[in-house]
């Protein structure tokens, strides 16, 4: 049986575009009022892991994890003040970078990003404040 199965790693042009994406996203982050308390780290390290994890999840090689060992993102964001706000903030980001590299313009980059539309609603732990 042959089903000719590719990843959405693959299918997006693997490292290289998941390293223009994160060029692309992280100065957006960094920048916007409402995420940039969550974000004080040094952005290279943190693009660094994200450069990692991002094959992993789209079924490319398990960087992430030969490093860190396993993702468990939302215990990883737990310390970390999610809110829906902040999420819809996140993905705002990220549909821009996505767009600034072209990236919004093919199905698995699509599907890309509805999987990270799931993720970011799993990773709210807080409500809003009122």
């Amino acid at each position: 049986m042959d089903y000719n199965f590719k990843s959405l790693y693959s299918e997006i042009g693997g490292q290289e575009t998941i390293d223009k994406l994160v060029d692309a996203f992280y100065p957006r982050v960094y920048a916007d009022p409402v995420l940039a308390p969550l974000f004080q780290g040094d952005m290279e390290e943190i693009k660094r892991k994200q450069r990692m994890f991002l094959p992993q999840f789209l079924g490319g090689p398990a960087l992430y994890s030969q490093e860190f060992g396993p993702p468990a993102m939302r215990a990883r964001h737990l310390p970390f003040e999610v809110t829906p706000t902040r999420a819809k903030h996140w993905l705002q980001c990220m549909k821009e970078a996505f767009h600034e590299i072209g990236l919004d313009q093919n199905p698995a980059g699509l599907a890309f990003y509805e999987r990270l539309t799931q993720v970011a609603g799993i990773m709210v732990n807080s409500p809003d404040s009122e």
